[in-house]
């Protein structure tokens, strides 16, 4: 409400963005999951495919809870699949067990863009939730006198690292694409005419880092031009 109604556009357009790339990537792994692999595979063998075949032996393959919380732990060198994808035997589970193994491959090949994100994750963690806050509590306040002035521009100043992390993970999540839908066709995880399966279930799920990312631009372009009033 502070924010005006243009923040209840911004809100608005959110709300629509996240339901239209939920339901996107919803219905690209449903479609794709009745499509099954050759020979039987899982995605953790394609995962483990695609890992050795860049010679990350080393990295480990385990199932973690939920529904499509795949991802790759840098720390513990441990690739974690969800139950579907990791005992998945279709293209659906393949494009993504091979988007996380990408991950992996980007951590051991030091992609610069993987690095920049990694090392934001702490400030944008913390930026992300106190940035907004700050910026309400200055103008709750009355902004225009020093202290509250400071509040909003320490929060516009902590949600810009927030949205320079989203806006980084862009080129992370599509270079691990592109490396994924590489690995499956090197390692003949795939039939031919099956990428194209791989490679909607992975752009659906991109779209939803490319809406996030919008959203929170727009939501720092309406704190500077508060900051500006």
């Amino acid at each position: 409400m502070l924010l005006g109604p243009q923040g209840w556009i911004i809100f608005i357009i959110a709300m629509v963005a996240g339901l239209v790339t939920q339901s996107l990537v919803t219905g690209a792994y449903r479609k794709n999951s009745q499509t099954p692999l050759p020979g039987g595979l899982t995605g953790a063998a394609v995962a483990r495919r695609v890992l050795d075949a860049e010679g990350l032996t080393g990295v480990a393959i385990e199932m973690t809870p939920g529904k499509l919380t795949d991802h790759y732990d840098p720390r513990a060198n441990v690739l974690r699949l969800s139950a579907d994808v990791y005992h998945g035997q279709h293209v659906s589970a393949a494009g993504i067990a091979a988007h996380e193994a990408g991950h992996a491959v980007q951590h051991a090949r030091g992609y610069a863009p993987a690095r920049l994100r990694m090392s934001l994750v702490p400030v944008a963690n913390f930026g992300s939730q106190s940035g907004p806050i700050l910026v309400m509590l200055g103008l709750l306040l009355g902004f225009g006198g020093t202290f509250s002035t400071l509040l909003v521009d320490l929060g516009i100043l902590l949600f810009a690292a927030a949205v320079l992390f989203q806006i980084v993970t862009l080129p992370v999540e599509f270079d691990a694409s592109r490396r994924a839908l590489a690995g499956l066709t090197a390692t003949g995880s795939v039939i031919p005419g099956q990428e194209a399966g791989a490679r909607s279930v992975l752009t659906a799920a991109a779209l939803t880092y490319v809406a996030a990312a919008l959203v929170s631009v727009l939501y720092l372009a309406q704190f500077i031009g508060l900051r500006r009033d």
